[in-house]
């Protein structure tokens, strides 16, 4: 670890996820050593400008903390893989941030010493500077065993994220409900852009912000959304 607790920090997937994190935590002073080369490295480095490009296995080996950001069918792979070269270290963080995964899909690293963290920021990443702003005031769900689970809660914190305990046996439904809620919502708002189109609205996305907006927050207000949430308490 650096000097005052800061970490060197490693990101492994180059994706909307990932990069964002990494700048995020770098903005409250830890340090970035390396990311994965990505589809779009132009936008990886306007994020993380001067960041070393690195494979996978020198992003593991020279970090403290690893945050994977991987695609869900590729998450497993990718951890039993490093864990094969011998990548992990002893003390190592490790945090991957699949909505449907707890800390054990990190069993491989745990194995050589690693130490196991889940953070999922619950919001809709865009890859972009756009999401630091974002995540502010958000909520993040995490899962680590007993001892470490107030590591993954002081990241969560450093991301601007309000963190809440998801039991490990609770991943899958919480990530049925975190695609329910994208999935829908995307669905609903191009159905009704379609047709306000057909109807002639010339602008139907502008036409329906305020609509939405209201609408879902509304929705939220109804469902118990806000400050009443403890975020000490594990969701079963």
């Amino acid at each position: 670890m650096t000097r005052e607790g800061r970490l060197g920090i490693g990101v492994i997937g180059a994706g909307r996820v990932g990069p964002v994190m990494g700048a995020k935590l770098a903005g409250v002073g830890h340090a970035l050593v390396g990311v994965t080369a990505g589809s779009d490295p132009d936008r990886v480095a306007a994020i993380l400008p001067g960041v070393p490009v690195l494979e996978a296995t020198e992003v593991a080996r020279r970090s403290e903390l690893v945050i994977v950001a991987v695609p869900h069918d590729q998450l497993a792979g990718l951890v039993a893989g490093l864990a094969e070269v011998g990548a992990w270290q002893p003390g190592q963080l490790v945090l991957h941030t699949d909505p449907a995964f707890g800390a054990g899909i990190l069993s491989p690293a745990v194995a050589q010493g690693a130490i196991p963290l889940a953070v999922h920021p619950a919001i809709a990443f865009t890859g972009t500077s756009m999401d630091l702003r974002a995540l502010e005031n958000s909520y993040a769900a995490v899962t680590a065993p007993g001892p470490v689970l107030p590591i993954a809660q002081a990241l969560a914190v450093e991301l601007g994220c309000e963190p809440v305990v998801i039991a490990e046996d609770a991943r899958p439904a919480y990530a049925e409900g975190i695609a329910t809620a994208r999935d829908f919502s995307l669905s609903i708002v191009r159905q009704a852009t379609r047709l306000l189109a057909e109807a002639g609205v010339p602008y139907p996305g502008s036409f329906l912000t305020a609509l939405a907006h209201t609408t879902i927050d509304h929705a939220l207000a109804e469902a118990g959304e806000g400050p009443g949430i403890d975020p000490t308490a594990t969701i079963q």
